[in-house]
């Protein structure tokens, strides 16, 4: 397959329409999809009959499962000098798509995970379908919540992000909606006709207006919201795990045990790396969350967790896998410092 049949682009009466088209793969985004999308996004954003951007998928099942995490591990750490340039062209991308001068609006129609997160939620305007499944589910292969995680995730109601990096918590389209990472929510079998109303259209916001409904349950995130920032809403992971522990003997003992039990086996690095992002993030513009999660992906790349995650959850599906270290009480603070500082390459350049 050639990257032009990984990801197809149209211009199409006022829009610009970016296809996924790797449906058997959940549309895993490939270097070559990147860098061909950074192409073709910043040829159409000085196309003045471009009114706006539409990104959709080709598959019935997702609308972008992530980066193609089992590609990039295969290569191995003795590799990942050449590794991190996928990282980099991703991480450009999603900055580009952050900045861009046109409306970018993103058809969500099932899953949309770590790197299909990255492509869709720093546009203007993510519209969901019933069938939308958000996760970031990094911590649980020894990685991290990138393509700009520590940017919006902090920015999230509730500390509800902090959440989602570290626990991997699947949210729906209600779910979506109530915390802002969707604008808009439209029942699937309308996104061929909304998608044909945009191409005609010259502003995008009236038309999904218009098509958006605002019925759409309740969302199951708003009652354990409280529950959630009280938890995670703090200065540490350490206080995390205290008032979780604390909460077991309350009310809250379901929710605390739940959540004590799937952090328990998340890796130790990831979690305290990714809670340290977030905070860092909160502060940070999006360019300059960027060139943090490039220091992060540098220092993750020659470790061993992530290559040790991708082998249990990908590889040999044994969900077993051995972190080093094992327990968030062996965490040296200069191994977790190390991931913020400017890798040997420089930092990324955008």
């Amino acid at each position: 397959m050639t990257m032009t049949d990984e990801v197809l682009f149209e211009r199409k009466g006022h829009a610009g329409l970016m296809v996924l088209n790797r449906p058997k793969a959940l549309n895993a985004l490939t270097h070559d999809m990147v860098k061909a999308m950074y192409t073709q996004l910043c040829e159409w954003e000085l196309d003045p009959e471009v009114r706006h951007i539409v990104i959709k998928s080709n598959s019935e099942k997702a609308f972008c499962a992530g980066g193609d995490i089992r590609q990039v591990a295969q290569a191995g750490p003795e590799k990942a000098g050449e590794t991190v340039q996928f990282f980099a062209d991703e991480y450009r991308l999603n900055a580009r798509m952050k900045s861009c001068t046109k409306p970018l609006v993103a058809l969500i129609d099932g899953i949309v995970m770590g790197g299909g997160v990255g492509i869709s939620v720093h546009g203007q305007y993510r519209v969901g379908s019933e069938k939308t499944m958000f996760a970031m589910p990094e911590t649980g292969i020894g990685f991290f919540p990138d393509v700009g995680g520590g940017y919006f995730l902090p920015r999230l109601p509730k500390a509800i992000g902090y959440y989602c990096a570290l626990t991997a918590e699947r949210l729906g389209q209600s779910d979506c909606l109530w915390t802002g990472i969707l604008t808009h929510a439209v029942p699937g079998e309308r996104f061929a006709e909304l998608e044909a109303a945009l191409c005609e259209a010259q502003e995008a916001g009236p038309i999904l207006d218009s098509f958006g409904v605002s019925q759409v349950g309740e969302a199951p995130i708003a009652a354990k919201a409280d529950l959630i920032e009280s938890c995670f809403g703090v200065e540490s992971t350490q206080q995390i795990f205290e008032n979780l522990s604390m909460l077991e003997a309350g009310e809250g003992a379901e929710f605390a045990h739940k959540t004590l039990e799937v952090l328990s086996g998340r890796s130790p690095t990831s979690i305290e790396v990714a809670f340290r992002q977030l905070q860092k993030g909160a502060k940070l513009s999006m360019n300059d969350c960027m060139i943090m999660e490039y220091r992060i992906v540098s220092q993750i790349l020659q470790g061993h967790d992530f290559y040790e995650g991708v082998r249990a959850v990908l590889i040999d599906k044994d969900h077993a896998p051995k972190w080093q270290p094992a327990r968030m009480d062996e965490l040296k603070t200069v191994d977790v410092e190390a991931h913020f500082m400017q890798p040997k390459g420089g930092d990324l350049v955008l």
